[in-house]
C-alpha cells in the first residue's frame, strides 16, 4: 500500500484527544486506530506487536543477518488529533495537478490563500490533499504514521538490510500527555 493511501485511511479514523480528561488515552476512540495499526503491523511482518492499556502501539523488526550489532533505530509518531477543531467524519479533498491558485475547501467557505500560504506556489503541478474545510485533516501526525508503516512494509517486502527497528505510536500528544 502507498503512504498516501494509508494516510487517507488513517485520517478517517476519529482520534481526537480531550484536554479535560485525566486518563490516558484521553479518549477511547484512540484505541480504534491503535488496534488498526497493530493489526496492520502484524500483517506486514513486524514482530512482538501489541497495544497496551493506554493505546500505545509497539512493534519491532529484528535486525537483518549481519546487522545485529548495528545501532537500533526507533520510529515514533502520534495517533491523536487536536481537540481545537472538529475531527470527526473527516473527508479529505484531492486537488490534482494543482494550478497554483487559492484552494477552496469544499463548501465550508474556507480557503487556503496564496497570500496566507505563499509556499503553495512551489506545489504547482502536484496533487495536494486537504480537508474539505468542515473538519481538520489530521495530517499531524497521521502522515508520519503512514510514512513509518510504509517504510516498514517496504523494508520487509524488498528485504532491505537493516539494524533492529522499533516502532511506537502514541496517544494524546496534542494535549501534551503522550
Amino acid at each position: 500500500m502507498r503512504a498516501y493511501e494509508r494516510f487517507i485511511e488513517y485520517v478517517k479514523v476519529y482520534t481526537q484527544s480531550c484536554e479535560e480528561s485525566d486518563v490516558t488515552p484521553s479518549t477511547q476512540c484512540q484505541f480504534d486506530l491503535s488496534r488498526l495499526l497493530a493489526k496492520e503491523m502484524t500483517e506486514i511482518g513486524l514482530q512482538d506487536v501489541y497495544v497496551d492499556e493506554h493505546a500505545y502501539v509497539y512493534g519491532r523488526l529484528p535486525a537483518s543477518a549481519g546487522y545485529e550489532k548495528k545501532p537500533s533505530i526507533g520510529f515514533i509518531a502520534h495517533i491523536d488529533t487536536t481537540p481545537d477543531f472538529n475531527g470527526e467524519n473527516v473527508n479529505p479533498q484531492f486537488v490534482e495537478n494543482y494550478d497554483g491558485s487559492d484552494i477552496k475547501l469544499g463548501d465550508s467557505g474556507r480557503v487556503l490563500t496564496m497570500e496566507k500560504f505563499p509556499h503553495m506556489a512551489k506545489l504547482k503541478g502536484h496533487t495536494i490533499i486537504t480537508t474539505d474545510g468542515n473538519t481538520l485533516l489530521g495530517s499531524d501526525d497521521k502522515a508520519g504514521v503512514a510514512e513509518i508503516m510504509t517504510a516498514c512494509e517496504r523494508i520487509i517486502k524488498e528485504n532491505i538490510p537493516h539494524a533492529a527497528i522499533a516502532v511506537c505510536f502514541t496517544p494524546d500528544e496534542e494535549i501534551g500527555h503522550g
